[in-house]
């Protein structure tokens, strides 16, 4: 099993709380401007709607004392195909000035945490190859890099897929389905610009 890193010391200005489903108008255009000026990918906000739809209680903000974004992780978690329980963290964005300070490993614990109380066997992750810093947060997490995806993003960068082992036998139950899992999760992000129209638009 792997272990995460002991958590950097909190930020005493910064409140953590869990996404509420009844505070879209407030929250989701700030999650959707923070994302997307952070994250390689220009997701259209069908692609919000369907991690916060329905893994809501997998998504935690950071809020300043008036209650401003500050940083926000999305996650989800869901069987594939008959084998391991996999939580999928899908963005992760931390505004600059508070970067360095603790804040995107404390909100990537909460989701571990969150995800490994609903029984996750494996979480797994992808950050582009040139983001060293994203890259030394998930390894002190205990993330292990699993493979290389050659030009993985919509725009043409390439990537590292990283997997965190919760539960004994995961990495060995992981290699009997990891191909299948490289198709999945690349069928929901890359396609961001074409957006989900079968999902409610409100």
């Amino acid at each position: 099993m792997s272990h995460p890193a002991p958590l950097e010391t909190a930020n005493p200005d910064v409140r953590y709380v869990q996404y509420r489903s009844d505070k879209e108008t407030t929250y989701l255009p700030a999650i959707r401007q923070m994302i997307s000026k952070d994250l390689s990918e220009p997701y259209s906000i069908y692609v919000y709607r369907y991690f916060l739809y329905q893994w809501g209680d997998l998504c935690f903000m950071a809020l300043d004392s008036e209650d401003t974004l500050m940083g926000v992780v999305v996650s989800k978690l869901e069987p594939h195909r008959g084998g391991p329980m996999r939580g999928y963290i899908a963005m992760l964005a931390v505004k600059e000035e508070y970067r360095g300070k603790g804040v995107a490993t404390k909100l990537v614990r909460m989701a571990i945490d969150a995800m490994i109380e609903k029984d996750a066997d494996e979480i797994a992750l992808e950050t582009e190859v040139t983001n060293t810093a994203a890259m030394k947060l998930y390894e002190r997490l205990g993330f292990l890099r699993s493979k290389r995806l050659h030009r993985y993003y919509l725009n043409g960068n390439t990537a590292f897929r990283f997997l965190l082992y919760v539960k004994e036998g995961a990495a060995t139950a992981a290699m009997g389905y990891d191909e299948a899992y490289e198709t999945s999760d690349q069928q929901i992000l890359p396609s961001a610009l074409q957006g989900y129209h079968n999902l409610p638009s409100q």
